[in-house]
């Protein structure tokens, strides 16, 4: 394993926790009120997000505020599969601990998407994602079918940065948000 990348997921990490309530829900907003004025997102209908685990930045606000039609992830195995959601649709504690919707509602397939929200412990300038480092969404990536779906990384400014560690099977995301900031 990369120790840089452990290192600075680690850094990251401890940031993000060490966030009070109240300065994680005002960026996760920023985040979400910068997000609508990406034109990725403005453009898109059937956008793929995420539930906000371990003081993730926190894209609830998007539901209540959109026509948009969601998709949260499954971790089954080694693999996300979409799943079509609308709130409030309820949601159970999946792998990890964290929230998906069940296993019997509607999957979504690539090329039902137009924009998938990835989250991220840290990103660079490039798009280059740091995350837990399970590989979940490098899998997802990889196959041919998912590789064109648009992306952005989501994630807090103090984990933007420069220039981060990269492996051969990374792939540049497509755009970033953080609550400072947004390319698309």
């Amino acid at each position: 394993m990369n120790s840089a990348k452990t290192l600075l997921r680690r850094q990251f990490l401890q940031q993000r926790i060490a966030l009070t309530s109240e300065i994680w829900a005002r960026q996760s907003q920023q985040i979400c009120i910068r997000l609508q004025n990406c034109v990725q997102f403005q453009q898109a209908q059937t956008i793929l997000t995420y539930c906000s685990h371990r003081q993730e930045p926190d894209l609830s606000y998007l539901f209540e505020h959109s026509d948009r039609q969601w998709g949260l992830p499954r971790c089954v195995g080694k693999d996300l599969f979409w799943h079509r959601w609308e709130p409030p649709q309820p949601l159970l504690p999946g792998a990890y601990g964290i929230l998906e919707p069940s296993a019997d509602s509607r999957r979504l397939e690539a090329a039902e998407v137009d924009l998938m929200l990835v989250p991220c412990v840290g990103i660079d300038r490039s798009g280059y994602r740091l995350g837990y480092g399970g590989g979940y969404y490098d899998r997802l990536r990889a196959n041919p079918l998912w590789r064109n779906v648009p992306t952005i990384g989501i994630g807090f400014d103090f984990g933007y940065v420069d220039v981060l560690p990269i492996e051969p099977w990374d792939l540049p995301l497509d755009g970033v948000c953080t609550e400072l900031r947004s390319r698309d």
